[in-house]
């Protein structure tokens, strides 16, 4: 097997000052209409001409646009690279600090969702708007590796005035996109900079190889999800007589009975328990499942009713049952999401953000940790609990099994949602009975 040779920026055997030099020259040959001394990369030439149609000014670009601190967490949590980024970071940052680089990662519109490295850099970085939560795709930054890469969909190496905007000629960059292994959709990219100095052929090899290992990484990550689920699952197909499948929540199958298994179903965007039409299936009923759902082709069969039971009666053995037409599954529950789950249990109408916050920490100040609790929990509970405002579906019934009394609801929590539960006198109306 023969791999094409990645596009650096630095020509063999050539100096690197005199090369950017070199190029410095050819930037302001070619954006005065003069003759350049030199020929510029095609990946250059042609993201050049994008630049010139997108009409950003070389000498006057305006700083990224920046997304605002909510945007950028919601994109942080729905980012599959989140599920591996400590691979990346293990990979990197420890290379980048010690090279004077910063390491980046981005989502497929170029946004820049995390950032580690030299210090040194990172000053460098917020002076030209290289932060968490900008975006450097190239309409919004010019030529520049993250979003030249993201356009051409390979990696990609920038150095000095290779930059469209004059402001980045201090730089050099090298960026590899990350696909998504199932179906080679964008997810986003990785990216090394530092000061135009440091310039090497190598980094790019490096940030290619950690990308390729990230997507390898990735996909380990959903075989392991579509194991586990067909676990789930298995005692509750085993008793079917007719057509179902299991897919997780983007819909690719991990296990069907007495049909043919498609490799993926689309889902809608936001699904919910009940029947359904579904391309390529027909109507269908659909049950959740921690992380996915069973699907029941045909419509001469409804879907029944699905229940939740939330047991908090033995301190530090909590859990959630679900149960559907098809039979029940439980979840073991860790503290803070047995403390989640009874509160939404309380305020079935729903709880924002903030309010969990102070539901669970006293402030508002820790929305973010909030969220991403949630986040890793909705991925468990599949479709029974959903968001804006975090709540159980209404489709879903919810039962509490707790303590004979309040005051041991939950002992070891000091959230002081919980501790108001335990004071309210009516808080043992809300549990049946244990056993």
């Amino acid at each position: 097997m023969t791999f094409p040779p990645l596009d650096t920026a630095l020509p063999s055997g050539a100096d690197a000052r005199e090369h950017a030099d070199l190029l410095r020259r050819a930037h302001d040959a070619l954006l005065s209409g003069r003759p350049a001394p030199a020929t510029l990369r095609p990946v250059i030439e042609d993201s050049w001409r994008r630049m010139r149609g997108f009409g950003i000014d070389p000498d006057g670009a305006p700083p990224p646009r920046m997304a605002p601190l909510d945007e950028l967490q919601r994109h942080r949590e729905s980012s599959p690279i989140a599920d591996v980024l400590p691979l990346i970071r293990r990979s990197l940052v420890s290379v980048a600090d010690q090279a004077d680089h910063i390491m980046l990662v981005t989502d497929a519109a170029g946004q820049v969702l995390w950032r580690e490295g030299s210090r040194r850099m990172r000053s460098v970085g917020d002076r030209v708007g290289l932060v968490e939560g900008s975006y450097w795709n190239e309409g919004s930054t010019g030529t520049n590796a993250i979003g030249t890469a993201l356009v051409v969909g390979r990696p990609v190496q920038i150095y000095s005035a290779e930059h469209y905007v004059r402001s980045l000629h201090t730089l050099t960059c090298a960026c590899a996109p990350v696909h998504d292994p199932r179906d080679g959709r964008l997810l986003g990219a990785i990216d090394v900079t530092g000061p135009g100095s440091t310039v090497h052929p190598s980094t790019l090899a490096l940030v290619h190889a950690v990308a390729q290992l990230a997507e390898t990484h990735l996909q380990g990550i959903h075989h392991t999800h579509l194991e586990r689920l067909r676990s789930v699952a298995a005692p509750l197909l085993a008793g079917m007589g007719r057509p179902a499948l299991v897919v997780d929540d983007m819909g690719w199958t991990a296990t069907a009975v007495h049909m043919e298994p498609v490799r993926r179903v689309l889902l809608p965007k936001h699904c919910e328990a009940g029947t359904v039409w579904l391309p390529a299936l027909g109507e269908c009923a659909l049950e959740p499942l921690p992380g996915g759902w069973l699907i029941r082709p045909g419509p001469e069969e409804k879907a029944g009713s699905t229940s939740l039971t939330l047991d908090l009666s033995r301190p530090g053995a909590y859990s959630v049952t679900v149960s559907g037409p098809s039979g029940e599954w439980v979840q073991n529950l860790s503290p803070r999401h047995a403390e989640l789950l009874l509160l939404l249990a309380a305020h079935r109408s729903g709880r924002s953000g903030a309010e969990l916050s102070r539901d669970v920490f006293g402030s508002e100040g820790h929305v973010v940790t909030v969220r991403a609790e949630l986040s890793r929990m909705r991925r468990n509970l599949g479709g029974v609990v959903e968001s804006r405002p975090y709540r159980f579906s209404e489709e879903v019934a919810v039962r509490l099994v707790g303590p004979s009394s309040p005051l041991d609801l939950l002992p070891g929590s000091m959230a002081p949602g919980v501790r108001r539960l335990r004071e309210r006198t009516c808080t043992a109306e809300l549990f049946d009975p244990v056993g």
